[in-house]
């Protein structure tokens, strides 16, 4: 194979077929099991990063693989041109579960943002009143939704937005965190607030426990939809089914995604108010393979696992012992700063001993799977499932990494 070749001025063409768009850590995963997966000579390595919280149930859930291998010997799709038997189904429980009144079936994460998007924009169009064309929404910095090109027209990251212009107009981006300068952003065109309830990307970066309360005040005074984007921070991850629910806030809309494909296909939704997401009628919006069998057969049996509250339990029980762990290593020095909640954290390195990169890179070395965000930061998003031994020997890893 040849090098990789400078194409043009910021643009690095990799041998091979496949865009340069990642840059994985050196390992090519062949298996999977549980928290653990193997390269191809046979290495076992555990899995702390969970696919973003994808893998919420790690890798090949036994009940999930034996309802997709059922499911694939009946029905896989049929587009939305017709129903399927599941449809309803998961419907019905998936609200259920989220204490929701109606669901819009997708399949990626950056989908369902750009679904409760068009939403807003149709509810503050139809029922708020606000004129065509003019409604706005309201943002945080640092946040991540997705890359689509609408998505990164609010982003703050400059390697997601630069380049990719012309953007899509319609959003004000205030401070995550700052209640007040959220309230003050909002005027007669706001339609709605999206936020993440924790930035996942950014770090989990956890706001102050009045923030949520106070945007949804906010938002009822003013007759503005909150959107929250559950994607990373729901179905287990934080302890509870949802973030929104370790502040008592119920948003009017919010999208999920990642863990509800099981870690085997790609599933996501919105889920909200009927009389919001009732403002789409035929022809307004829709997808081929949203909400197709094979995902309604996942995705019922993911919300049937959170129904018992196990997962949500072990989140609780094992992300206390994480951030007990975590704290030792800030009090020695090891660490900077972590941030947790649940099964989910967030830790800093001081600059000076190296990159999330570099750290991630001694971890691999220790047969551990993490990946850095920005500067000095990694993420740990362990497997809802993983055992105690397990993460303990991941976490004894890691304070070999950091000394």
């Amino acid at each position: 194979m040849t090098a990789a070749v400078e194409a043009a001025p910021g643009t690095v063409v990799a041998p091979g077929h496949l865009a340069h768009n990642y840059h994985p850590l050196p390992i090519t995963i062949t298996s999977g099991d549980g928290a653990w997966v193997h390269d191809g000579g046979g290495t076992r390595y555990l899995d702390l990063l969970a696919g973003y919280s994808a893998l919420n149930f790690g890798h090949r859930h036994p009940g999930l693989t034996a309802v997709a291998h059922a499911q694939l010997d009946k029905l896989t799709l049929t587009s939305r041109a017709f129903d399927n038997d599941l449809l309803e189904t998961f419907a019905t429980k998936l609200t259920a579960l989220t204490g929701t009144e109606m669901m819009v079936p997708m399949n990626t994460g950056a989908e369902a943002v750009e679904t409760a998007i068009k939403i807003a924009r149709k509810w503050g169009h139809d029922v708020k009143g606000v004129p065509a064309d003019r409604g706005t929404i309201i943002v945080a910095d640092g946040n991540f939704h997705g890359r689509t090109t609408t998505i990164i027209s609010f982003s703050t990251d400059d390697d997601a937005r630069r380049g990719f212009g012309p953007y899509t107009p319609g959003f004000r981006v205030v401070p995550f965190g700052d209640a007040a300068a959220l309230a003050a952003a909002i005027d007669e065109t706001t339609v709605a607030v999206l936020l993440e309830p924790i930035q996942g990307e950014s770090g989990v970066l956890i706001p102050p426990a009045d923030y949520l309360p106070a945007v949804r005040a906010a938002c009822d005074a003013a007759d503005v939809l909150l959107i929250a984007d559950e994607i990373q921070s729901g179905l287990g991850r934080t302890g509870t089914t949802l973030a929104c629910e370790l502040v008592g806030v119920r948003p009017d809309l919010m999208t999920l995604g990642k863990a509800l494909g099981g870690g085997i296909l790609p599933v996501s939704a919105v889920v909200g108010r009927a009389d919001v997401v009732g403002v789409l009628t035929p022809g307004t919006h829709g997808s081929t393979f949203g909400g197709n069998p094979l995902a309604c057969a996942v995705g019922i049996a993911v919300v049937e696992l959170l129904e018992t509250g196990e997962f949500q339990a072990r989140a609780r029980k094992l992300g206390a012992h994480l951030q007990a762990r975590l704290d030792a290593l800030v009090a020695d020095g090891s660490l900077v700063a972590r941030r947790s909640v649940g099964l989910w954290a967030g830790i800093d390195l001081d600059p000076a001993r190296g990159t999330g990169r570099e750290l991630c890179e001694r971890l691999l070395a220790r047969r551990v799977l993490a990946k850095d965000t920005h500067g000095s930061t990694i993420r740990l998003a362990p497997p809802l499932m993983i055992s105690a031994d397990d993460l303990d020997w991941g976490l004894d890893q890691l304070t070999d990494a950091l000394r």
